[in-house]
């Protein structure tokens, strides 16, 4: 058995742990109000009258206020002149009013009351409204019904423009989260043990997030032994660890709203020639990627990389099993799967500061399945990884 891998009790292993937040701080007013100011370059650039932002991601990236989905519209509306209007339902005026970073004018509307009126009125004749992409249908429908000669377009295209290349301030955030993240992973290889359920690995990672000071916790995990880890987000019912099993356990945590996100592949007890041979496939996949990447470059041609190296093995061609079934990489931020992606058509060159996972998963259909996953983000030399990775089969860890 590897040093990294089983030999300590889980009581030991959260003892091993501290809080990690020390030194790191949320995003201050001053970036949000150059965030907005973007966005109001964009819109006017792209001939947008105004943007709406709902509850959820892109209400928080660009104003700072954290507000819940649900069926009452709670939003801002951005004007392209810099104009910032709150929309909220009048009975949590005195909730949300201490919870704003940016000043803006706060329009409450009555239960009886539509909040889509009170958007076209607001709006002041003016049409070209680009609405949230996460906004659910029910609000598109609403304010089209409100005024039918809207031009609701996708508010993407000035969102993921804002948001896809991350600044030093968030970068900072986004590197002590994974370093929270990478240090749980080192702790619950070190306690597996044989016949230990998934159920019980989850709660200790959940455990040792908050140890590390994710105040929330884990913020997913998928935890899978066997052949079990030949589904990519898992199955129905899980088996147990037995000696011998591959283990996949991809997690990460929330801090200051920005997300981790690593996977560890590894073996527990002694690994096969065969569970050998398909680590290191998948280890060079990520490294070929990795390699790939450059300012400039096409998104699709790092996933071209991994595949092409995963070919030259006899995996594929293509998403074909065995092989890889999923693009090789996702854009990470406040979301844990945002903009932009690396996958073949995405042909957006790579540009300082946007973030990727590099996650060339290999899938063997009734054998079992090996994911590495490592995020990286971009400078102006090239990638810089927020965490290394594995080194081997049965040393998970730098």
């Amino acid at each position: 058995m590897s040093r990294q891998i089983g030999g300590v009790s889980a009581a030991e292993a959260l003892a091993q742990l501290d809080d990690m937040t020390a030194g790191v701080v949320p995003i201050n007013a001053d970036e949000f109000r150059q965030r907005l100011a973007k966005a109001c370059q964009l819109m006017q650039q792209q001939q947008l009258d105004a943007m709406l932002l709902t509850a959820g991601t892109n209400l928080y990236y660009l104003t700072g206020l954290r507000w819940y989905a649900s069926e009452r519209l709670v939003a801002a509306l951005l004007l392209a002149d810099g104009s910032l209007h709150y929309i909220i339902p009048e009975f949590e005026r005195g909730t949300i009013t201490p919870l704003l970073l940016l000043p803006g004018e706060l329009h409450g509307w009555q239960e009886h009351e539509s909040p889509y009126q009170l958007c076209v009125t607001l709006l002041q004749g003016k049409t070209a409204l680009a609405l949230d992409e996460s906004a659910a249908f029910f609000i598109a429908d609403g304010l089209k019904t409100a005024n039918p000669a809207l031009q609701l377009s996708n508010a993407a295209s000035v969102s993921a423009l804002c948001r896809r290349c991350k600044s030093e301030a968030e970068l900072a955030i986004m590197q002590r989260a994974m370093d929270m993240t990478l240090a749980v992973h080192k702790a619950v290889a070190s306690m597996l043990y044989s016949g230990i359920s998934t159920a019980e690995v989850e709660a200790f990672i959940d455990a040792a997030h908050r140890k590390v000071g994710a105040t929330d916790g884990s913020y997913f995990c998928i935890v899978l032994f066997g052949g079990d880890t030949a589904y990519p987000h898992g199955v129905a019912k899980p088996k147990a660890l037995d000696d011998g099993d591959m283990v996949l356990i991809d997690t990460g945590c929330r801090l200051h709203g920005y997300l981790s996100d690593i996977t560890r592949s590894y073996v527990f007890g002694t690994p096969s020639a065969r569970q050998r041979d398909v680590w290191q496939h998948e280890k060079a996949a990520q490294a070929a990627a990795f390699a790939a990447a450059a300012i400039g470059v096409p998104c699709q041609q790092v996933d071209r990389a991994a595949r092409g190296y995963l070919q030259q093995q006899g995996y594929g061609p293509g998403y074909k099993l065995p092989g890889l079934p999923h693009r090789t990489g996702h854009g990470i931020g406040l979301d844990i799967h945002e903009w932009p992606y690396l996958v073949e058509g995405n042909e957006l060159p790579l540009s300082t500061g946007m973030c990727f996972s590099n996650e060339p998963m290999l899938v063997l259909p009734g054998e079992f399945g090996v994911r590495l996953e490592d995020h990286f983000y971009m400078t102006a030399q090239g990638p810089r990884w927020f965490t290394e990775p594995a080194l081997a089969v049965d040393q998970p860890f730098a």
